[in-house]
C-alpha cells in the first residue's frame, strides 16, 4: 500500500465523517477507500475508526494518528511546493463555493481571466446559498457575505455590500408606496428570505438616526435562494431588501423601484474564507488574491 496515499485517505475519511463522502471528494470508489483504511489499520495493528451505517468516528488511537498525520501531510505538501514551480505556476484542483447571485453576477463573468492567469488550476465552483462545512465538504475556500460564525477559519475581508429596499412597479400600483417602515406590517406584503439550514426568516432591517425597525412582515412567498428572491420581487409578490449591486440593472431598466431611500440597513461584509491548513496553498492564495482584486475593481461594488 502507498503509505502517503493511505494517510491522505484516512485524513479525508475523518474530515468527511463517512466513507461515501470521502470517496466522492477523492474521486475514488468507496470500496477502494474501505480497503485502504483496513490495510492501514492492519499495518499499524490498531483500530483507527469506529464504523456505523451512517457515520464514522475516530478512536482515541485514531484521533492521535489523525492529528500527527494531518500535520505531516501539510508539511509534505509545503516541501513539494517549495521544491517545484508550484509557487510561480499554481496547479491542481481548486474547490470553491459561492452564493448563487454572486456567482452569476460577479465571479463567473470574470472567471475566464483567472483561468487565463493560472491555466494549470482546475476550478470546481459550487454554487449555493447554503452554508457549507469547509472541512467536511473538502472545500478549499468560500466567498460569503455576512458576519462570520466560525472563528476557527481564516478569513480575508474583500468588500462591503449595501442594501436597498425595492418593489416592482406592478406591486406599487396595487398596494401603494410605503412612507414609513411601520406601513409594511399594516398594509403591505414582503418577500422573505429564510436560512436553508435553520429555516429561520431573516428580518428586514430599517435604520434612520436613532430609529431602528426589524420587520418580517406578512408574505405569500418566502425563499432561500438569492436568485429566486430577486425573481419573486420582480414578479410583484412583495417588496423586499436586496443587495444594491443585484438590483441596480433592474432599477436602471425600470423593472424595480427603490422605496424608503432615507432608511438604511447595516452594510453586508464579504469575506473569502478558508481552513487554516490551506493558508500556504499556492492555488488558494492565487484565488484569494484574484478575488480581492476583482472586488476592488468591480464597478457595482465600489460605492458604499
Amino acid at each position: 500500500m502507498d503509505q502517503i496515499q493511505g494517510m491522505r485517505i484516512f485524513v479525508r475519511v475523518v474530515e468527511a465523517g463517512n466513507f461515501t463522502r470521502a470517496a466522492d471528494s477523492l474521486g475514488l470508489p468507496k470500496g477502494t477507500v474501505t480497503k485502504q483504511i483496513q490495510a492501514l489499520e492492519s499495518r499499524l495493528h490498531v483500530k483507527l475508526l469506529n464504523r456505523t451505517t451512517r457515520r464514522v468516528t475516530v478512536t482515541p488511537d485514531g484521533a492521535a494518528y489523525y492529528e500527527r498525520t494531518a500535520r505531516l501531510l501539510n508539511d509534505f505538501d509545503d516541501i513539494e511546493a517549495s521544491m517545484t514551480n508550484a509557487q510561480a505556476n499554481p496547479s491542481g484542483r481548486l474547490r470553491v463555493d459561492v452564493g448563487s447571485s454572486m456567482a452569476r453576477l460577479v465571479i463567473l463573468p470574470a472567471l475566464q481571466g483567472f483561468c487565463d492567469l493560472y491555466p494549470d488550476i482546475q476550478v470546481d465552483l459550487g454554487v449555493s446559498d447554503r452554508t457549507v462545512d469547509l472541512i467536511t465538504d473538502n472545500v478549499d475556500c468560500v466567498i460569503r457575505a455576512g458576519e462570520l460564525a466560525d472563528q476557527s477559519l481564516v478569513a480575508r475581508r474583500i468588500g462591503n455590500m449595501p442594501w436597498i429596499t425595492v418593489a416592482s412597479p406592478a406591486y406599487l400600483k396595487r398596494y401603494g408606496v410605503p412612507q414609513h417602515p411601520s406601513d409594511i406590517e399594516k398594509r403591505h406584503l414582503v418577500v422573505n428570505f429564510f436560512s436553508g439550514s435553520t429555516r429561520r426568516i431573516y428580518p428586514h432591517q430599517f435604520q434612520r438616526g436613532d430609529e431602528h425597525f426589524e420587520i418580517v412582515g406578512p408574505y405569500r412567498v418566502s425563499v432561500n435562494d438569492s436568485n429566486a428572491h430577486l425573481t419573486a420581487v420582480l414578479g410583484g409578490f412583495g417588496l423586499s431588501q436586496v443587495i444594491r449591486y443585484i438590483a441596480e440593472p433592474y432599477l436602471e431598466s425600470g423593472e424595480l423601484v427603490q422605496i424608503l431611500p432615507e432608511w438604511t440597513r447595516p452594510i453586508l461584509p464579504v469575506h473569502v474564507v478558508y481552513p487554516p491548513n490551506r493558508h500556504l496553498s499556492a492555488k488558494v492564495r492565487a484565488f484569494v488574491d484574484w478575488t480581492a482584486d476583482l472586488f476592488a475593481r468591480h464597478p457595482r461594488l465600489q460605492r458604499a
